[in-house]
């Protein structure tokens, strides 16, 4: 009995932990978009930045349902292709994060319309992997 608490312990410092971590990177993001915003108002952006952003901006604002990296980590695996037809629920892929593996699920039924990422990638906090 002694031996199943403890386990428990454990695990439940180490669940706490991993929500500190993730809130810690997400106010980090907060602040380095600040920080980044404020020093577009400043300096002059080069064409170069502006054919980037101009790039993500397209990607990120196609109409569809988003699915978003709940956490960071690196994908494991892609399950799905553009073009493919999805089930509410359905595994998309599976993203590796404090070494426990987290399935990323299609949020509605759909066509994958766009997939930003592949098997290996490093994702942050709420970064679009795929528009349905």
């Amino acid at each position: 009995m002694t031996a199943i608490i403890g386990i428990l312990t454990v695990l439940l410092i180490l669940a706490v932990i991993d929500v500190l971590i993730m809130l810690v990177s997400k106010i980090i993001r907060v602040i380095e978009g600040k920080e980044k915003s404020e020093a577009d108002d400043e300096a002059p952006v080069s064409e170069k930045a502006e054919a980037k952003e101009t790039s993500t901006a397209v990607n990120v604002t196609a109409s569809g349902a988003k699915v978003t990296a709940p956490m960071p980590g690196t994908l494991l695996s892609v399950d799905c292709s553009v073009g493919q037809a999805v089930k509410a629920g359905e595994t998309l892929m599976i993203l590796e994060a404090m070494k426990m593996e987290n399935e990323i699920v299609a949020p509605c039924d759909g066509v994958i319309g766009q997939l930003l990422v592949s098997k290996g990638s490093k994702v942050n906090t709420d970064d679009v992997l795929a528009v349905i």
